[in-house]
């Protein structure tokens, strides 16, 4: 019955392998469920009602995507947009956190909207290949930077010198390392679920050497939801000061989710002939229901996450892949502290892996072509070095156009690119510096 609904023998999958594909997308974004309501900790929300908020959010978004898109895309509360909430919105600007999420319940409306009046795939579509080329890309050396940092082997460094080289005597590091060669080694031997089985290991061997504390307790049970069930303030969001704060959240989650989709179709080679992803309205549609759920059960915007590569890359091709790692997401309110054990170094390498896989895809960029490779060049590299996938793709959205000028082929540039152009003028405008 489930080779049949998700078509695995077209697919040319097994459920032991998306079985795989889902438990390792769960495991390399378990990190979610405890840091998402610890940011948001800082914005006045309990830290157990949070948490619960977050599993659940990403349960339902994740299983819709799985059920009704069939794609092995993973969803929850966005890296990001929550910090860019608990910090900019509400210690800076001073909303309170429960206007926040009335915004976050608007854009999610308005993002079925558009999705249902299909005017969401018309603008995904108006993108040329080479910005989709630079989503994937762009991802990659995001997705990258996160691991090293994660492992220890970069770390934040100071003024002038933003980063610098971990510490190779530190144990965790060097477990980092050998992570990564694990999960190489295991790639090119191609062994079936190298990420995982390097993962766990790496982990494993952690908790033995006790480099990494073993959890106290392994099963609890889940907190009160209460406090921020149904808390959203949506009256709060109609106020002049409160339209730029609104216009952000839009276009960052907008952006992100778009091209994270396209990013990871084009690397798992979704897309069809013309470079679009057939039936888009379907992970958009799960993404903007998932974020008014979101909203709804008490957290932050939710979205299409680039982990999901890491269970792509593990095999998982179809919905089912998804599906598993919903469920895995609910056993979390469960056993939360001992998904939440597994150590950064474990799953950091997987990132690296995973962020080399998605780099790929620029082989097919001709970087001869200025107007192309401007536009590429500044998105790849404003995603990773702002550390904020919405700037980097905004502002390839700006460059295009521009480029495209200069060239004297305008006419290549689509109306949908220049209702781009126009929606990230404005968000650098409003952008809350």
């Amino acid at each position: 019955m489930l080779k049949k609904y998700f078509e695995l023998d077209r697919l040319g999958t097994s459920v032991k392998q998306e079985i795989i594909g889902g438990a390792t997308t769960f495991v390399t974004m378990a990190y979610i469920i405890i840091v998402n309501p610890k940011i948001l900790e800082a914005a006045g929300m309990p830290f157990g009602a949070s948490m619960v908020a977050t599993i659940l959010s990403a349960f339902f978004g994740t299983l819709i995507m799985g059920v009704y898109a069939k794609r092995p895309f993973a969803i929850a509360p966005y890296m990001g947009e929550n910090a860019f909430i608990a910090y900019t919105v509400v210690n800076v600007l001073g909303y309170s956190w429960q206007t926040a999420l009335g915004a976050i319940f608007i854009g999610g409306v308005l993002f079925t909207l558009l999705t249902l009046f299909k005017i969401r795939s018309w603008l995904a579509n108006s993108i040329p290949e080479s910005l989709k080329i630079a989503f994937a890309a762009g991802i990659g050396l995001f997705l990258t930077f996160i691991g090293l940092n994660e492992t220890g082997i970069v770390k934040i460094g100071v003024p002038g010198a933003p980063v610098h080289v971990g510490n190779f005597k530190d144990p965790s590091v060097l477990l980092g390392i050998f992570s990564f060669l694990l999960i190489g080694i295991l790639m090119i031997k191609k062994i079936n679920g190298s990420i995982l089985i390097g993962i766990i290991l790496t982990a494993v061997i952690g908790f033995i050497l006790k480099i990494s504390p073993i959890p106290d307790q392994i099963v609890s049970l889940p907190p009160d939801l209460s406090p921020v069930f149904l808390q959203l303030d949506i009256v709060g969001v109609f106020s002049w000061g409160f339209i730029s704060v609104v216009l952000v959240v839009f276009v960052m989650d907008f952006v992100d989710t778009m091209g994270t989709l396209l990013g990871l179709g084009y690397k798992a080679k979704m897309l069809d002939a013309n470079g679009n992803m057939p039936d888009i309205e379907k992970p958009m549609l799960s993404d903007a229901l998932a974020t008014i759920a979101g909203s709804l059960l008490g957290t932050t915007t939710t979205g299409t996450y680039i982990e999901s590569a890491t269970g792509i890359e593990a095999g998982g091709k179809s919905g089912l892949t998804s599906v598993v790692t919903a469920f895995l997401f609910l056993t979390a309110l469960f056993f939360a502290p001992l998904f939440s054990a597994i150590p950064a170094y474990a799953y950091g390498s997987a990132l690296i892996i995973v962020g080399l896989l998605m780099i790929s895809p620029v082989s097919n960029l001709k970087f001869d072509d200025l107007a192309e490779s401007i536009p590429v060049f500044v998105t790849m590299t404003l995603m990773s070095f702002t550390f904020n996938l919405g700037i980097g793709m905004t502002a390839g959205f700006v460059f295009y156009p521009l480029t495209m000028l200069v060239a004297g082929r305008i006419k290549q540039v689509s109306t949908g690119m220049w209702v781009f152009f126009c929606f990230s003028i404005l968000f650098y405008i409003f952008y809350p510096y």
